[in-house]
């Protein structure tokens, strides 16, 4: 019988990992790492994902794309803000599905969170050296039946039987190894790459219920790093008279040192 993975799928960094002797086990991608980058680059050979997909945003940003969950199981008019909308490359698709237009291809959420989660799976098969077929994935616990549905497509294309998606608080309460012998009320705060929410979770008797949730599906880290991209500009268009905001390259230079 092959091993169950356990999948993060983040916004910002993923995350796979196995249950060895009773323990869970983070996996270690191919960069020596612990998390990959979620962040795919389209080539003029190969497509890229993770830490190779990174490096390659600074020489081409317009082939190279991430924060692809924030678009999972919404509608193109969810998304309010143009600017991200340009940032992201997001473009309306058919049935008014918000699609990630690269050159003139236009590739759907799922789609792209496909090539990550296949990173993910051959992560694990290279530690495990045996085929990967069934996963559980995580998603936020404010995520509809339509988001839902949208990260077990993500799976069911990277070729992964979802056996179930799960809360993340619930993950990240197991995890930390909170003891469900007692009742207890536990809250959980997840500040994200591009996401944030808290949720309040009851716990007794082996049962992790929800209590109530809220955050923003589009606040997170990279959000707080666009701020400080804004102020560099500015400062340097202060400084030196040159406005920088419109060159891709030097933007995305800016962005990795955010």
């Amino acid at each position: 019988m092959s091993k169950i993975v356990g999948i993060d799928l983040g916004t910002g960094f993923s995350c796979v990992a196995v249950v060895e002797a009773g323990q869970p086990k983070v996996i270690i991608n191919s960069e020596g790492k612990a998390t990959t980058p979620s962040v795919i680059s389209f080539t003029k050979d190969e497509i890229k994902v993770g830490d190779a997909a990174r490096r390659q945003a600074v020489m081409y940003p317009k082939e190279t794309v991430s924060f692809i969950k924030r678009f999972m199981g919404e509608k193109y008019d969810d998304v309010k803000d143009e600017v991200e909308r340009a940032q992201y490359k997001v473009v309306k698709g058919p049935n008014g599905m918000p699609r990630v237009d690269i050159n003139g291809k236009l590739y759907s959420p799922e789609e792209l969170s496909a090539m990550i989660l296949q990173k993910m799976k051959k992560t694990a098969e290279d530690y495990l050296g045996e085929e990967v077929k069934d996963a559980i994935i995580t998603c936020p616990a404010y995520y509809n039946d339509t988001q839902r549905q949208a990260v077990k497509n993500a799976g069911e294309i990277a070729g992964l039987n979802v056996l179930r998606v799960i809360n993340e608080p619930t993950a990240a309460s197991l995890a930390y190894g909170i003891n469900s012998d007692k009742e207890q009320k536990v809250i959980v705060a997840d500040i994200g790459c591009g996401t944030t929410d808290f949720t309040v979770l009851d716990i007794a008797d082996g049962v992790f219920e929800v209590n109530s949730t809220d955050g923003d599906t589009h606040l997170g880290g990279d959000d707080f790093d666009q701020v400080i991209i804004d102020w560099l500009a500015d400062e340097f268009k202060t400084e030196h008279g040159v406005d920088i905001s419109g060159d891709a390259m030097a933007m995305q230079r800016l962005k990795e040192s955010a």
